[in-house]
């Protein structure tokens, strides 16, 4: 693995054939202790870069780091303030410098429109929209000091369509507010070669659609209403993070990938 003291500047990698390569690259993903983040820091250190993957679940953080080369565990819980910034703090301390967030951490609501209770929404909230933008916050002062960087976040389809007949208002509205938050960093961060960014995934099986996934009714109500015929597979978001990570998509800032079989096409 390269160390900090002797990697290429992204921006000294930008000249040149395009490529994923994220060799020297310091990247940090949020929510990595399972399902979607697990997979973005795996393929993400498998492509060279050097992970630093948090969550509140350390021992499965370890487990992932046990198996893939190039990630480091780091317990923290994105919601506490003094996480985040010992999160950011410390990498920059071990590695100076960080080239890639991946603000991955979330969860879904719980309760209809009439029902979900103002503490849900609010934490919610606080974990899907507002940890982001102070990551976000904290990650981009070191990357305009550096020139480079890209920050992802990772939105949903449900940031984009209604849910119904599932109807989770504080997801729906985190979501939403996270894919319109990445609009307005990105163009406030055009002139110092900071991309902001974002995925909205479709139908995946995460821990927080197990639900959906786990009767007949929902997995056949899901692939009724996707073009493509089926939900999402564990690889079929590695092109789009690979992608926005890289200076491959050096151009392209500003943007919420959608990556659904077709869902919000209909």
């Amino acid at each position: 693995m390269t160390t900090s003291s002797d990697q290429n500047t992204p921006s000294a990698q930008a000249t040149g054939a395009l490529s994923a390569d994220l060799t020297g690259r310091v990247a940090i993903v949020t929510g990595a202790s399972s399902g979607l983040g697990a997979r973005f820091a795996e393929i993400l250190a498998e492509n060279g870069a050097l992970v630093i993957a948090s969550a509140r679940r350390v021992e499965r953080l370890q487990a992932l780091a046990d198996r893939v080369p190039g990630i480091e565990p780091v317990a923290c819980d994105v919601t506490n303030p003094d996480d985040r910034r010992a999160l950011v703090d410390g990498t920059l301390a071990r590695h100076g410098r960080v080239d890639i967030l991946v603000n991955n951490a979330g969860r879904g609501g719980t309760g209809t429109a009439l029902e979900e209770t103002l503490e849900s929404f609010e934490n919610d909230l606080a974990l899907n929209l507002t940890a982001p933008f102070v990551l976000a916050q904290l990650c981009g002062r070191a990357m305009v000091e550096q020139g480079a960087g890209s920050i992802i976040n990772v939105a949903s389809i449900l940031g984009l369509v209604s849910g119904s007949p599932l109807s989770q208002p504080s997801y729906a509205a985190s979501k939403g507010g996270l894919v319109n938050l990445t609009r307005e960093l990105a163009v406030s961060l055009a002139r110092t070669g900071v991309r902001v960014n974002g995925i909205a995934p479709g139908w995946f099986p995460t821990e927080a659609t197990e639900g959906v996934f786990a009767t007949e009714r929902g997995r056949d109500w899901m692939i009724r209403n996707i073009p493509m015929r089926r939900t999402g597979e564990e690889d079929d978001l590695d092109g789009a993070l690979l992608l926005l990570a890289s200076d491959a998509s050096r151009y392209i800032t500003g943007q919420t990938l959608v990556v659904d079989g077709g869902w919000t096409s209909r």
